[in-house]
This record gives structure tokens, sequence and C-alpha cells, in this order.
């Protein structure tokens, strides 16, 4: 079965950049990412999106799981739950784009947060 690739447009345009600043994601009092190298994707009317690379997640943290969702624009999404050191496990808090569509290449290696399951700040680049 063939999936439909869009491409971002006039009509829906993708912009990815580089965030200015820190981000810190918590979930409860857990800090599970921390980042001065995350990306800014912004989808059209959607709220942006931070996308932190891999490397900067505490992957002791993370639990794959069999969840899989398809974009048009980004391609085959899957997700990891966050299970926290008090034992809590927030199901389905993060996906990522293993295989991204070329237009958005750069979220390769970069894992993003549900607001609703994450707490995901940007602090201020130091001078």
């Amino acid at each position: 079965m063939s999936r439909q690739v869009l491409e971002p447009s006039a009509k829906h345009p993708i912009t990815i950049e580089p965030t200015a600043g820190q981000v810190v994601v918590r979930v409860g009092d857990t800090v599970v990412a921390n980042s001065a190298h995350a990306l800014t994707l912004q989808e059209s009317t959607y709220p942006a999106v931070q996308y932190i690379p891999l490397a900067d997640v505490d992957q002791s943290l993370l639990r794959r799981t069999d969840t899989s969702t398809y974009c048009p624009f980004k391609g085959d999404a899957s997700y990891y739950s966050v299970a926290t050191p008090d034992g809590a496990t927030v199901t389905d808090a993060i996906w990522t784009y293993e295989q991204p569509h070329a237009a958005v290449s750069e979220i390769k290696d970069h894992v993003a947060f549900y607001a609703d399951r994450a707490t995901v700040t940007v602090e201020p680049a130091s001078a």
C-alpha cells in the first residue's frame, strides 16, 4: 500500500530552525531532556514543536511502544513512553520520525514531546 507524500508549500508551510536557547523537558519532576541543540519545527498554523536530539534525552527513561502514525508531510512516526524514577509511566509521551521525508530530513535522530504529557521550556541562551 503506497502512502501519499506531500511537500511543504505556501498553503502548508513547514520551517525548521535551530532553537535559540536551552530546551529542558520534564515529566513530573524528572528532567528527561536538556539540549542546546534543539530544532523548532513550525508547521502551518499548528503550535511550534521542539525537536530534541535523541542524544540529549535520558534514554534510560524511554520505553518504545507499538504505537505508530503517519504524516504525509513528515513520514512514519514511532513512539516512546517515559518511565520516571518514581514509578510513573507516561504513555506515548514522545514521537520521532526515524526516516523522515526529505523535506524535513533535519529532524532525523530527534524526538518531540506532547505538550500535555511533558513540560517543555526554552530557557534563554546565556550571553
